[in-house]
């Protein structure tokens, strides 16, 4: 019901333009829209028909497109006599669902523009071919031959044939060199557009007066060659930027779509009633107040005005540890509420708050351009002028002898000297790049990062939530004499089941992985249960059967927390981590059955990435704000030799400016707020998708997988990426090293000039096509990681893990 707000229906769709004059309570006039909606259980021909016809038949639609393929539907519908809830209802009545595809139009731009590519690319081959196949006979005949009569139709033929290339195929060059000529400046597709018209006009006057000075031979077949391997190089581009943006759009929609608002909130005028509605997340305005109910993200930036919860904020901060909110406290968009409903006043909504940067950095990397680019543009730019100083000079020096020579020779020099491959060779590899890491989990929020990090010696890592997962992992527990162990933690799991906390998710999960039977399998049944925020769990239970299990009563009180809670004594000293009690109520007061020990869980593939890193001649280095102590434990568990603890953000870019003051290309890989600024200070830095936006803002890569390996991969990744720009200049020089001088002494025909130029801008787009495929793999890491496996988060490791405070 929430898309038959009018504010809504741009998010889907757009008015035609057009009007319909039929009267409504609302408006006397309203225009007819134009919605798109993805569908749900669709899998052929018959499917789309069938949608078709529920469509059509709704009062109000006019219009109903269903595609199979793509599993789309396009309606055109009237306001005044239907809402799209209406018209969704009659897809859903014929057994399918309707979903707003609420990006359409942008894909939309970016699909027509690729058609648009693509039929220009095959127009261009099919008329290649055609004037190929009327340019051989003058190729392959013997003098007497050809009849001038035959050769002047094959002339004419292939002239009607090149007009689509030179009006249609060739209309994005040719506009682009009007916009340089009026603005007065030089740009790739000048000369392209250039040599284009030449070839073709002085055709056109051998074909119209072949007795002329230019009659001696038409180049038709070098000018439909040329735009077809050009426009071949374009299109493949344009394909890889496709894949990148669409990558990079997959990882929107985080926040909530819809949020329970007060109404006495309408008009952000804020207001303490209990009455609320539910409403858009885009319609919130600052002032409002909203209802968040447990397991629900914050919409915005706000503060508690009612309630009392636990925040999960490790989306934003990094932190495993959920941390109490009450009133007064501030909470931040994209974290999650985990114990109660609460109420917020809404402080920031939109690009005002720290969530909506993740948002800014899908958009950063097609915006960029890398150093290398910005150096082969400015390269470029001299050299365009210089090729076209070089054209007129070859024309005046060979127009005395053979004006037609002349011309060609000048064709051939600017259309096989245009530095397109040059401009191609850094950009189209970089975005290659990008894209492959996006789809595999890491934005590339700056370009210019790939050249760094290809560079990268040293690689500084945090610990708590980068070498550590975000979460508590149940290391050892301590059962009270007389208790058995499955029995106290399949009771705690029981209990920990009711609540969204770390700890209580750990304890949960430790009983699913020792497969210990959960709910009344358990031989215990929950009968109330009651979470103090901050404290613990008071539960009471009954036995599944009616009777009690061994010596315990049929009804127990239980509590699960800290010993404070619980108030009784811990049974084991206290070690690093975290820990928990599970207690029951007696005639003496309250009894411990069991210690939990929790701590932080260190990423099973750490071992093997730090090993591979090291093995390709990266030093990896701990700075960690957490204990020393911890800290050494877990740098000798890795194989870092270089670890130091108790850092602040200070003493961490400190520490990395001393080592870039050795000479040292030092990469971050950070997590947490207090890591911006040794972010920032790193020749290329990394931070983790659930680290804070602002860590984010400061990072050239973000990692928004759960894998460290994806660290390691885009290592090499850019490693590859370099190697690949090299490949691509080292050839773009080459190749006009060699070209130049043939196209200036005449000895490269307008046809070869064409094709030369045309193949080496394919060629690098090619050769960075290779980056596409798959992520590297570092042989050497992956042979030794089944020895890590699991096992890389033993028992031992536990005692290195940070205390309930979670030190960075």
């Amino acid at each position: 019901m929430l898309l038959d707000d009018p504010q809504e229906w741009n998010s889907f769709g757009r008015p035609t333009g057009r009007k319909t004059s039929q009267p409504s309570e609302h408006d006397a006039e309203s225009p007819v829209w134009d919605s798109y909606v993805v569908l749900e259980g669709m899998h052929c021909a018959a499917c789309a028909l069938t949608i078709e016809e529920a469509l059509r038949a709704v009062p109000g639609v006019q219009e109903a497109e269903v595609s199979a393929a793509t599993r789309r539907a396009r309606v055109v519908w009237r306001p005044a006599q239907v809402l799209p809830s209406q018209w969704m209802e009659a897809v859903a009545r014929a057994g399918y669902r309707a979903l707003p595809a609420r990006d359409a139009f942008v894909r939309e731009l970016r699909q027509a523009e690729t058609r648009r590519a693509l039929w220009r690319w095959l127009v261009a081959g099919f008329c290649m071919m055609q004037v190929m196949m009327y340019a051989w006979p003058a190729y392959i005949a013997q003098p007497g031959d050809l009849s001038l009569e035959m050769e002047t139709l094959l002339r004419w033929a292939s002239w009607v044939i090149s007009l689509p290339v030179v009006l249609f195929c060739c209309g994005p060059f040719l506009r682009s060199a009007l916009k340089d000529i009026a603005q007065r400046r030089v740009s790739m597709d000048l000369p392209v557009a250039i040599g284009m018209l030449i070839t073709f006009v002085i055709s056109t006057m051998g074909t119209f007066d072949p007795s002329g000075p230019f009659g001696r031979e038409v180049f038709f077949d070098s000018l439909t060659m040329f735009v077809f391997f050009l426009l071949t190089g374009r299109w493949l581009e344009l394909r890889l930027r496709d894949r990148t943006a669409g990558a990079l759009e997959a990882v929107m929609n985080r926040l909530p779509d819809s949020v329970l608002r007060s109404r006495g909130c309408g008009n952000g005028q804020g207001g303490d009633g209990d009455d609320f509605e539910r409403v858009a997340t885009r319609r919130l305005r600052v002032g409002d107040v909203v209802r968040v109910l447990a397991g629900e993200a914050f919409p915005a930036d706000g503060t508690i005005v009612r309630g009392r919860t636990h925040a999960d904020e490790a989306l934003l901060t990094g932190e495993s540890t959920a941390v109490p909110r009450g009133v007064g406290d501030s909470v931040t968009a994209g974290s999650y509420n985990l114990d109660a409903m609460v109420d917020m006043r809404v402080d920031s909504v939109g690009e005002g708050t720290r969530f909506a940067q993740i948002v800014e950095l899908m958009e950063s990397a097609s915006l960029q351009k890398p150093r290398l680019a910005q150096l082969a543009d400015k390269v470029a730019r001299p050299f365009l002028v210089v090729v076209l100083l070089a054209a007129l000079a070859a024309a005046v020096w060979w127009w005395p002898s053979d004006p037609g020579k002349a011309v060609m020779v000048a064709v051939a020099v600017l259309i096989v000297t245009c530095p397109c491959a040059l401009s191609l060779a850094t950009p189209v590899a970089m975005l290659t790049a990008a894209g492959t890491l996006a789809r595999h989990g890491v934005l590339v929020r700056n370009l210019q990062g790939l050249e760094a990090l290809a560079a990268v010696d040293t690689l500084v890592f945090d610990k708590t939530g980068t070498l550590t997962r975000d979460g508590l992992v149940l290391r050892a527990m301590t059962a009270a004499p007389g208790q058995e162990h499955d029995e106290v933690l399949a009771l705690a799991a029981l209990l920990a089941r009711q609540s969204m906390h770390p700890v209580s998710r750990a304890l949960a999960a430790a009983a699913q992985t020792a497969g210990l039977p959960a709910g009344p399998a358990c031989g215990w049944q929950l009968d109330a249960v009651q979470e103090q925020a901050g404290a613990g769990l008071d539960a009471w239970v009954e036995a599944a059967g009616g009777s009690g299990q061994g010596m315990r009563p049929p009804r127990l009180h239980l509590r699960l927390g800290s010993a404070r809670h619980c108030e009784v004594a811990e049974l084991a000293p206290q070690e690093p981590g975290q820990s928990v009690m599970l207690a029951e109520a007696t005639e003496q007061g309250w009894r411990a059955l069991a210690q939990f020990h929790l701590s932080e869980d260190l990423r099973p593939e750490a071992a093997h990435v730090i090993r591979a890193l090291q093995a390709g001649g990266v030093a990896v280095q701990l700075l960690s704000g957490d204990r020393p102590a911890a800290v050494h434990a877990v740098a000798q568990a890795l194989g870092v030799v270089q670890a130091q603890g108790g850092c602040t953000p200070q003493d961490k870019l400190a520490q990395m400016q001393t080592a870039q003051a050795a000479g040292h290309h030092v990469a971050m890989v950070g997590d947490g707020l207090n890591d911006g600024p040794v972010l920032a200070g790193a020749h290329v830095s990394f931070a983790f998708g659930k680290a804070v936006p602002l860590a984010q803002s400061r990072a050239d890569f973000v990692v928004l997988g759960d894998s460290l390996e994806l660290v390691l991969q885009s290592v090499l990744l850019a490693r590859r990426t370099l190697s690949v720009v090299r490949q691509n200049l080292g050839w773009a020089a080459a190749y006009n090293a060699v070209s130049i001088p043939l196209a200036l002494m005449g000895w490269m025909p307008a046809w070869l000039a064409g094709l030369g130029m045309a193949a080496s801008s394919l060629l690098v787009v090619l050769n960075a096509a290779r980056l596409a495929r798959r992520l590297p793999v570092a042989h050497a890491a992956m042979s030794t990681a089944a020895t890590a496996g699991a096992g890389g988060a033993s028992p031992a490791l536990g005692m290195a893990a940070a205390g309930p405070q979670g030190g960075r």
